[in-house]
């Protein structure tokens, strides 16, 4: 496998909000999240209504589902927005994460160049399309960087019986936004939330080559930091953060979220849902 690494600033951004946790008031709320809510442009739209509502001031760390996750265990987050549901099951049973509230779905995608070299546009499996891209070794950029993307991706490539190396097998360690960036450059493969795709394919070279697969479903959910664990999390405010997430303006204002420019939502708000009515 080979590991290119264009940008080292999750590190970076990881100890910033352990500072901002440690001096920050009770007006801020650090906001741990996964990088296609902030790529999408979702949170540009949400955060500064929250803080004109509620008045707090939030931080937003945006540095995959991963390091979200791995804030939330330290308490060196608020409030989480993440999308991995296994990742996140093991953080609500240990008691760390509380209020755990769906919010949303959209799907992934497979990306890549028009002329297809591994030729698997016209399949029906995310799984096959992998297969094949590891049997041609057709370039595959992953992000490689325990996102909730990542971890789809890995999950992908074990169900396809593969495990990915090689030079063609390339992690970019970035978020989706400049993964895709590098894929288009590399004229390679990648996983992507459709949502991230939609608002960058005007800059891209790369177009869906398999969607619509039931392994590809992209869920995200909202939860506290428990205060009973971290007496330096701000309760109130992710409280009033998880309540805003869920809120009927606010699922509709996501809902509705560059549906008229793209001719489609997405995301797909499912506050008061079951996973499984997914």
């Amino acid at each position: 496998m080979t590991k290119v690494r264009w940008v080292f600033f999750p590190a970076l951004l990881v100890f910033l909000a352990t500072l901002a946790a440690g001096c920050g008031g009770k007006q801020d709320v650090i906001l741990a999240t996964t990088t296609s809510t902030v790529d999408s442009g979702l949170l540009d739209v949400l955060v500064p209504e929250f803080e004109k509502q509620t008045g707090y001031n939030v931080k937003t760390i945006s540095a995959g589902t991963g390091q979200a996750l791995e804030m939330g265990k330290r308490g060196e987050a608020d409030v989480l927005l993440v999308h991995a549901p296994a990742a996140e099951k093991e953080l609500v049973d240990s008691g760390v994460g509380i209020n755990y509230q769906l919010v949303m779905h959209n799907d992934f995608i497979i990306a890549g160049p028009a002329d297809d070299p591994a030729g698997i546009k016209g399949l029906t499996g995310s799984a096959g399309a992998l297969r094949e891209i590891a049997r041609k070794g057709s370039v595959f950029i992953s992000r490689g960087d325990d996102s909730g993307t990542h971890k789809k991706e890995l999950s992908l490539w074990k169900e396809a019986g593969v495990k990915p190396s090689g030079s063609w097998y390339q992690e970019s360690g970035t978020g989706m936004g400049q993964t895709l960036q590098i894929a288009s450059e590399r004229k390679g493969y990648t996983l992507t939330d459709r949502a991230t795709y939609l608002s960058q394919k005007q800059n891209l070279k790369l177009v869906v080559l398999l969607e619509n697969d039931a392994p590809l479903l992209n869920i995200y959910h909202v939860m506290q930091v428990n205060p009973e664990k971290f007496s330096r999390v701000n309760a109130a405010g992710a409280k009033a953060f998880v309540d805003f997430m869920i809120s009927p303006e606010t699922q509709n204002a996501i809902g509705e979220f560059k549906k008229e420019k793209f001719g489609q939502p997405l995301f797909v708000p499912d506050a008061g849902k079951k996973m499984e009515e997914l």
